[in-house]
């Protein structure tokens, strides 16, 4: 008995950890979880995964989760210039994507150009299920100076 009255507050101290470490929504976490896994040699068909968790290092790592869009074979993702996980990348670097229940380490690079078919495919994904959101995006025009564009690699 005397072990339970420790055990319950432990426990739910741990499970408020965890709520407050992982992203939840559009708030960022710091724990990406997911088993580590080799990059696939071709992603097959991601119409259907809606969000990945992307994890940007640093002292403190971000981790949110965000959407993805796949074109030609390679996955991109998309975010304001000015949200805290696209400063923390920069140009680009290495990232973790936990895809379903598996993590892959990663490597971004931000398009400087070709970035508009992205965009394109980007909408035309998400706007069915998400109209309310992608609606509120910017136009191509303005989006050159307000969202980047990374391409996902294997390391």
């Amino acid at each position: 008995m005397k072990a339970l009255k420790i055990l319950v507050p432990w426990c739910l101290v741990l499970l408020i950890a965890l709520a407050f470490f992982a992203p939840v929504g559009p708030l960022p976490g710091f724990l990406i979880g997911g088993a580590p896994s080799e990059v696939p040699g071709s992603w097959g068909e991601t119409a259907g995964i809606h969000e990945i968790t992307l994890e940007v290092p640093g002292p403190l790592p971000r981790v949110v989760i965000i959407w993805v869009v796949q074109s030609e074979g390679d996955l991109y993702i998309v975010g304001a210039r000015d949200s805290g996980w696209v400063s923390m990348l920069g140009r680009g670097g290495p990232v973790r994507m936990r895809m379903e229940d598996n993590t892959f380490s990663m490597n971004a690079t931000l398009l400087d150009t070709g970035w508009e078919p992205i965009i394109k495919a980007y909408l035309a994904k998400y706007r069915s299920g998400y109209p309310e959101i992608v609606d509120g995006f910017p136009s191509l025009d303005d989006a050159a100076g307000s969202i980047s564009v990374f391409r996902l690699k294997g390391q």
